[in-house]
């Protein structure tokens, strides 16, 4: 799994409590005001920090910036792992654990305040990190959903295959859902999400494979 093998760990990192009142309030900011305008002073202001003390933690915008977009993509993760754990605490098979991976996986890129806001507003800042620099983005799809496989692998739940192909194939298009909305695959619906990724998602994971063997 390569460079991303640093990346996925880093992302489960538990967060430091000291900083998440501060990347709270940069996130209201950046809500209320986008990136560009907002100010590091605006950011101690809502923290209730002095602006020495901010950039003590964070020394520059730019490491904000980082830092709230590696807590909002722990937060995502976080809650795709939440999904899945239910399935695994009532032994969910490989297709329900598979559904519920994918049904989260949607929800938290379609979801995405700050993500929404930048598309719409500040697309300049955050398209080239999602597109012709968004190598890092896959790779931690690919990464993640390849644990992912791996582990229902072992367990028994789907054959043994290269993982890493189809959890590519699965990040990708995850992400243009998130970037370009608009479709005719009923995902608004978490019944329609669910009945979709049972026919179509589902299966290419290989799981009638196992229930053939």
């Amino acid at each position: 799994m390569g460079a991303l093998a640093k990346l996925l760990p880093l992302v489960r990192k538990p967060r430091q409590d000291q900083d998440q009142t501060v990347l709270s309030a940069a996130l209201l900011a950046f809500l209320d005001f986008g990136i560009k305008r907002t100010s590091m002073v605006e950011v101690a202001r809502r923290g209730g920090l002095s602006l020495a003390t901010l950039y003590r933690r964070f020394s520059s915008k730019s490491d904000l910036i980082q830092a709230v977009g590696l807590a909002q993509t722990r937060e995502f993760i976080e809650g795709v792992d939440a999904a899945v754990q239910k399935q695994i605490d009532r032994d969910g098979s490989a297709e329900d654990q598979i559904i519920e991976l994918f049904v989260a996986f949607l929800a938290g890129l379609r979801g995405n305040q700050l993500l929404d806001r930048l598309l719409i507003t500040e697309p300049e800042i955050v398209l080239p990190y999602l597109t012709i620099k968004g190598s890092p983005v896959i790779e931690l799809g690919r990464d993640y959903l390849a644990e992912f496989i791996t582990r229902l692998q072992d367990e028994g739940k789907l054959p043994v295959y290269d993982p890493l192909p189809l959890a590519e194939m699965i990040a990708r298009t995850s992400l243009s859902l998130a970037l370009t909305p608009q479709t005719v695959i009923p995902l608004d619906d978490d019944a329609a999400a669910r009945e979709f990724a049972r026919n179509h998602v589902a299966v290419s994971f290989r799981v009638a494979d196992v229930r053939k063997s």
